[in-house]
């Protein structure tokens, strides 16, 4: 293991959960760039970016293998962190499908699908991991601008809002019950990005947006509670 991953006094650490490419990997990069310690994962056995990016940057970002939606993975995940200190625990996750399909008539399994993957494995992450984050650390996941029922006035995207959502209210019913901690939760909506998720006619840039998510990110470590921000650092309504 690097000096950066095991000296806790001088660095930072950031685990980033879902680095593989695209917004994740740009986030856990310019974590790095910052001088934090970064634990990125993916999912398979592929080659990926965030590969590349460690091994550009061996000192600062490690590889780990984690499928969200595979539970049996989480234990091992923790057992091969034990002895690391997170200052955030990060959770990058997002899938979508059936976008113009009225919500009575998409299929079962379509709607499974994304709601495991958007809203129950997440917060299987933080509830299997939050016992590696400092006290006054930062537990963090993407959410969206689309999961704010208030803002919802044109429908569309049914399935991916519902999940958003339901995520949001899974990290309030989380945030209720850490009655003992000092950290902060913050809920992340990052703006329409051109990624594999956001396509090609999204009107912001990865390169543009990673810088801004993580001032928004560091920005609230020393906070405490539950926030739903956006890009800017401005309040989501819920």
């Amino acid at each position: 293991m690097s000096q950066s991953l095991t000296d806790q006094h001088t660095t930072r650490t950031a685990l980033v959960v879902g680095a593989s490419r695209g917004l994740g990997c740009a986030m856990a990069g310019e974590l790095a760039e910052r001088g934090w310690s970064v634990i990125g994962t993916v999912r398979g056995s592929a080659r990926t970016p965030l590969h590349d990016l460690a091994d550009h940057r061996p000192d600062r970002v490690r590889v780990e293998h984690l499928d969200i939606t595979e539970p049996e993975e989480l234990m091992p995940l923790h057992e091969r962190l034990t002895g690391v200190q997170l200052d955030v625990l990060f959770v990058n996750a997002g899938t979508t499908n059936n976008e113009q399909t009225p919500i009575g008539a998409v299929p079962t399994q379509d709607f499974i699908d994304v709601m495991v993957t958007n809203a129950l494995s997440p917060m299987r992450v933080i509830e299997a991991l939050d016992d590696l984050v400092t006290p006054n650390g930062l537990i963090g996941v993407m959410s969206s601008g689309q999961g704010s029922i208030t803002n919802n006035t044109n429908g569309l995207r049914e399935v991916y809002r519902g999940s958003k959502a339901a995520l949001n209210m899974f990290m309030r019913s989380y945030a209720a019950r850490q009655t003992h901690a000092d950290r902060s939760l913050l809920l992340m909506a990052p703006g329409w990005i051109r990624t594999a998720l956001g396509g090609d006619d999204a009107p912001y840039s990865v390169e543009e947006s990673t810088p801004l998510l993580v001032d928004v990110l560091l920005s609230h470590l020393d906070s405490k509670g539950l926030a739903f921000l956006d890009r800017n650092g401005g309040h989501v309504p819920w």
